[in-house]
């Protein structure tokens, strides 16, 4: 029992630390959770992508995705091209809020637009693959019987780390209720998005 929970523990931990890292897709939660717009459906996406991929990782499918190099090329000039757009939407809204300071989302539409935007955000860059199959997936095979906990650790980080984000970020909403403050956020979810972007495509 002892050693189980360690090794929860420890897939906690490694799990926590690879999706803490700003990055495209925590900023998307951040953005949404702060407009409080299908934060239930994003906060879920997120969550069980992860939880497939990790499960993926643990069932060694990390050699697979290594071996398909081609695959993740695409992905990344996918991906990155994506991004870019999401970005410079971004710093469009900088310049010209509109309804971007609305921290009420409540129009059907919107909510399919984040779905679809979440699920890009997600399975569009390549790094997941690395990180969450490869590399987690690789760590929790080091622990033998004990790696579908290890796992199992991680997966909970996952969703303990998306549901703070996105449900926590409300509490930021009364301090953006200015123009000035969302044109910051947007600026900082432009520079983070084309930056990722350039770097997904440079490195393909």
């Amino acid at each position: 029992m002892t050693n189980a929970l360690t090794t929860a523990v420890a897939g906690f931990g490694t799990g926590l630390s690879l999706i803490v890292a700003i990055g495209a897709q925590n900023a998307f939660v951040l953005r949404q959770g702060i407009r409080r717009d299908a934060v239930l459906a994003v906060v879920g996406i997120c969550a069980l992508s992860d939880a497939l991929l990790i499960t993926l990782g643990v069932a060694g499918v990390g050699a697979v995705v290594v071996a398909w190099p081609g695959v993740l090329t695409a992905v990344a000039w996918i991906g990155g091209v994506f991004l870019l757009g999401y970005g410079a939407l971004a710093a469009r809204r900088v310049f010209k809020p509109g309804d971007a300071l609305l921290t009420q989302g409540d129009v059907a539409g919107s909510r399919r637009r984040a779905v679809l935007t979440c699920l890009a955000l997600t399975w569009l860059n390549p790094h997941v693959y690395l990180d969450t199959v490869f590399l987690l997936g690789t760590i929790a095979a080091d622990r033998g019987p004990l790696r579908w906990t290890f796992g199992l650790g991680a997966a909970l980080a996952s969703l303990c780390w998306f549901a703070a984000l996105g449900f926590g970020a409300r509490l930021l909403s009364r301090h953006l209720a200015k123009p000035a403050a969302w044109r910051v956020l947007d600026g900082v979810i432009a520079a983070t998005m084309i930056t990722l972007g350039a770097s997904l495509i440079a490195g393909a």
